[in-house]
């Protein structure tokens, strides 16, 4: 089977700079767009840091967008909906080591990145069935979502 392969929503060119994508993971859509907006123009290791305790259930995202009966959390500076995304900062996680590991394939600076594009988008909608009583089924859509993140080094 052939998949079909993107290219990045943005353009961002130059010898500093370094990018990685995944498709199709099996997590939420609108908490990786969450996370998404509250990563952007932090570096690698801040965020991966903040995901961390996030895993940890130690801190929370800010859900300003998909906040509708979303409760106040702890911690939170700013604006007090928030939530802890587990599965999608694991997912992040992972996607923020491969944009280090890609970037320290081209010899940049790893404690000097800067995320300065990420963007994350509803993929293909895979088709399941949800078990109901007596022997029924109701069909219903697994989400999927592509994350991609762009970094550059800063001096």
């Amino acid at each position: 089977m052939d998949m079909a392969r993107t290219g990045y929503s943005a353009t961002i060119e130059g010898e500093n700079v370094a990018r990685a994508k995944a498709n199709e993971l099996p997590v939420s859509p609108k908490h990786s767009i969450e996370i998404a907006r509250f990563i952007r123009n932090m570096t690698t290791s801040d965020a991966k840091a903040y995901l961390a305790d996030v895993v940890a259930l130690k801190k929370a995202i800010p859900f300003k967008r998909f906040n509708r009966n979303v409760a106040h959390k702890r911690g939170l500076s700013k604006w007090p909906a928030g939530r802890y995304p587990v599965k999608a900062a694991e997912a992040y996680i992972r996607l923020l080591e491969s944009v280090e590991k890609n970037a320290e394939y081209i010899g940049l600076d790893t404690e000097k990145l800067r995320i300065d594009h990420v963007a994350a988008n509803t993929g293909r909608g895979l088709r399941a069935f949800f078990p109901r009583a007596m022997g029924r089924a109701t069909p219903k859509r697994r989400e999927t979502v592509n994350i991609e993140i762009v970094v550059t080094e800063v001096a």
